[in-house]
């Protein structure tokens, strides 16, 4: 069996998938107005200056750390009931027409993120996806985020759990294909034997043409329900940024002992 592999965020949906999500969960009282405003600021930083593995390595941690204590069950819950909204308005088109192309070819699609598996299962659920690869929070034997990780899905790891899925799957990696944006998916890309590059970034460009690799621009979200509710722009525009954002915006004044002490 061949398959064909998506990273998620910014080349299957439009934006990151935890920031898009902010906005269901600053209204359930999970993020704090402080956290939108670091939110805000920390996106800015991270647009206009980029940020190299190390510092996403660092602002996941400290997402973690606002993460410690919430409920699993009921993270997952607002997750589901949230999902149409915030998630169909910014599927990729294309990223739609390439996985029906696969499915058609008889290949398993699969979703490949670090995003959380709160997320990521969902979401593979809902675009009708054979399997998912997510990261995996820690939890107590209250079902409540310890802050650190079980599995993290990044870099690396996801191509370590491409193998793992190949091996239990009997998937041919040669023949298989691969969809990222980001250069910390190198690993996840050259996994494969078609790796295909979407939206890159300054360093997966860099790669893509040293190597010869396909590129592709994706630039059409598209509704997949027509008239499915949409999620509140008022909050989208701040509180969207704060899951993200505002782990960004922390790390970035700590890290030069300008900002506050954190919340």
């Amino acid at each position: 069996m061949e398959a064909a592999f998506f990273d998620l965020d910014k080349t299957v949906i439009a934006k990151a998938s935890v920031v898009a999500f902010g906005t269901p969960l600053y209204r359930e009282g999970l993020i704090s107005r402080a956290t939108i405003l670091r939110g805000l600021w920390g996106q800015l930083i991270y647009l206009h200056l980029g940020a190299d593995e190390a510092k996403i390595a660092r602002m996941r941690a400290s997402v973690l750390a606002l993460t410690n204590g919430w409920e699993q069950a009921r993270v997952r819950a607002i997750v589901e009931e949230a999902l149409e909204a915030v998630v169909d308005p910014i599927i990729y088109d294309e990223a739609l027409e390439l996985m029906a192309s696969h499915r058609a070819a008889g290949r398993l699609v699969v979703i490949v993120s670090a995003a959380p598996e709160e997320i990521v299962v969902p979401l593979a659920h809902y675009l009708g996806v054979d399997e998912a690869i997510a990261s995996r929070a820690q939890v107590d034997d209250r079902g409540r985020y310890t802050g650190t990780m079980a599995f993290d899905a990044f870099g690396p790891a996801k191509a370590v759990a491409m193998l793992e899925l190949a091996a239990t799957r009997d998937i041919d990696l040669a023949g298989s294909w691969a969809y990222s944006d980001s250069g910390t998916d190198l690993p996840m890309l050259e996994a494969v034997g078609h790796p295909v590059v979407v939206n890159p970034d300054r360093e997966l460009a860099r790669a893509a043409a040293e190597r010869g690799w396909e590129v592709l621009a994706f630039n059409r979200p598209v509704q997949l329900r027509p008239g499915a509710p949409r999620a509140a722009p008022a909050l989208a525009a701040g509180a969207a940024l704060a899951v993200a954002g505002g782990s960004a915006a922390w790390w970035w004044w700590r890290s030069r002992g300008a900002g506050p002490s954190t919340a």
